[in-house]
This record gives C-alpha cells, sequence and structure tokens, in this order.
C-alpha cells in the first residue's frame, strides 16, 4: 500500500517532535525506520535542519536529510534506503522547480511506493494535482503539482485568515479542483490516494473537502474517515 500524510501546518518546527510527527514514524511499520527530511522549499535552510535534528535525534529512528542546494547523492540509492520521507514547509515552487531539475519526481514515482511519504505545508500540497501557494507575495494562486494524490490541497486553512475565503473561491470558480483543506496540527493520512484517516495534534483543528456546488456555491465538510487525537502522544 502507498502512504502519503499530508500536514495543514505545525510538526516539529517547534524543535520537538509532536504527536503528529510520531504518527507518521507508526507507520512504517518497522522498528528504527529511516527517516528523511527533504528541505528544498526553504533552501536547505540551516535552522530548518537543526530543528528537525533537534526532534528526530530522540526518537526511535535514523535521521537523515537530502540537500538539494550542496553537493547532491545519488537519489535513487538514498530514497531506496529511508522508510519515511519527510517534506518541509517553504515555497512550493521553488521546490518543486528544483525537483524537476533534479529528477526527483520520477525517482519518487519509481522508487518510493515502500516509503510512508508525508510534509508539512508545501511538503503536503506538493503530493496533490494542485495545491493553494503563497510561493508569491502577491497573492494565493493555484499551482500544479505531483499528481500522486488526486484533486487538489490548502494548508493553514483555518490558521491563515486569507487561505479559507481564498481557496473557497477558486473552488467555486472551477479554477481548482475540488479537494482537501487541512487546519494546522491536523494531518490526513491517505492509502493509495484515498483518505483514510483524519490525525489531529491539538483541539478545534480538522480537515475538510471543499467542492463546488450546482447553484456556484461552495460544500465544505469535515471528512467523513476515522478521526484520530494524537495530543500528548
Amino acid at each position: 500500500m502507498e502512504h502519503i500524510i499530508a500536514l495543514g501546518g505545525g510538526g516539529f518546527s517547534n524543535e520537538r517532535a509532536t504527536g503528529l510527527d510520531l504518527y507518521i514514524l507508526e507507520q512504517a511499520r518497522v522498528p528504527n525506520p529511516a527517516v528523511g527530511f527533504i528541505p528544498t522549499a526553504s533552501g536547505d535552510a540551516d535552522a530548518y535542519l537543526l530543528k528537525f535534528y533537534q526532534a528526530f535525534s530522540k526518537l526511535s529512528c535514523r535521521p537523515s536529510h537530502l540537500p538539494l542546494f550542496r553537493r547532491v547523492p545519488e537519489l535513487r540509492s538514498y530514497v531506496g534506503s529511508l522508510d519515511v520521507l519527510y517534506v518541509g514547509g517553504g515555497n512550493t515552487k521553488s521546490m518543486l522547480a528544483v525537483w524537476r531539475e533534479y529528477g526527483l519526481p520520477e525517482v519518487l514515482r519509481d522508487v518510493a511506493p515502500g516509503v510512508v511519504l508525508a510534509g508539512i505545508s508545501a511538503g503536503a500540497i506538493c503530493w496533490f494535482d494542485e495545491g493553494l501557494t503563497d510561493a508569491s507575495a502577491a497573492s494565493l494562486e493555484p499551482m500544479r503539482c505531483l499528481g500522486f494524490i488526486a484533486g487538489s490541497c490548502c494548508p493553514h486553512y483555518l490558521d491563515e485568515a486569507e487561505r479559507k475565503p481564498r481557496y473557497r473561491e477558486l473552488v467555486g470558480e472551477g479554477r481548482m479542483a475540488a479537494g482537501v483543506a487541512i487546519d494546522d496540527d491536523a494531518a490526513v493520512h491517505f492509502v493509495n490516494g484515498k483518505p483514510h484517516r483524519v490525525v489531529v495534534g491539538r483541539s478545534g483543528v480538522d480537515a475538510y473537502h471543499v467542492a463546488p456546488t450546482t447553484h456556484g456555491g461552495v460544500d465544505e465538510a469535515a471528512l467523513g474517515v476515522e478521526h484520530v487525537d494524537v495530543r500528548g502522544a
């Protein structure tokens, strides 16, 4: 089975692992999993890498990272050695441009079916057909992504004021496909491209299916799948 876990925001950014991060590790189904962090969307920022290692070096796993702004390792060998691949947040458009230059999307398609794929924000929307990105300072806009999951995705749904109205506008106008909106500290676990479970790390957060109606409006509803609360995990 193919597992993808999309986080609306949060995770280890506060320099300690959260229940969501632990949940991701548990899906590897092996003890002491090899976890690879891809920080491309942040330009391989040292501060972000430090937060990752501070959090995951305290867990039962083997953390490493994939640099794409320094000397790049052989991608198929690296990705194939992982149990979990965790993509960080930042500029989705720049991230995917770099990935495509190195052929990483093709490597992921060929090598990663046995790897748990996960990511925060940019690292969440990248797996979908399209995502709502703030890559440009001017406005939130749709962009084409990798297409591992059908439809669209919006992160930070209730945590950034402009996200919800913009996503609803674009979906309602048909400029974005129906899709999934995810709050910070919430995640959607997809199995074989379908929502399997919503995982929440604090109260008051969720994930939603957002779709156009026949009358030009937008229908929004919590995903009708199992919800798991990992607060305090």
